[in-house]
């Protein structure tokens, strides 16, 4: 996953995208292979949850996300995790500027 976090007046803005294929069972059948898309991503901050994301089949190739919380200190890191619906889960991080 690649991410920008930015801290401005007190909100931190959350650019995001997910290198995944995002392949929904219909494509999936089209080009012979498996259904792969994201089922669940998590962003946290601290440790609190920051944003929650339960999806489906129907997102893009590689996902681009966006959000803003109350909060942050530059330097600080934002984690995120997403699982498939393979099973296959990453986790990433971004510092806060």
């Amino acid at each position: 996953m690649r991410a920008i976090a930015k801290l401005k007046n007190g909100i931190t803005t959350v650019r995001a995208m997910a290198h995944h294929p995002m392949l929904s069972y219909l494509m999936a059948k089209k080009k012979h292979k498996k259904a792969k898309f994201i089922t669940h991503l998590t962003a946290k901050y601290n440790g609190q949850l920051v944003y929650d994301l339960y999806s489906t089949q129907f997102l893009s190739k590689n996902p681009y996300i966006q959000f803003a919380f109350k909060g942050g200190k530059k330097g600080d890191k934002i984690v995120f995790y997403w699982i498939d619906n393979t099973g296959e889960s990453k986790t990433s991080s971004a510092k806060i500027r």
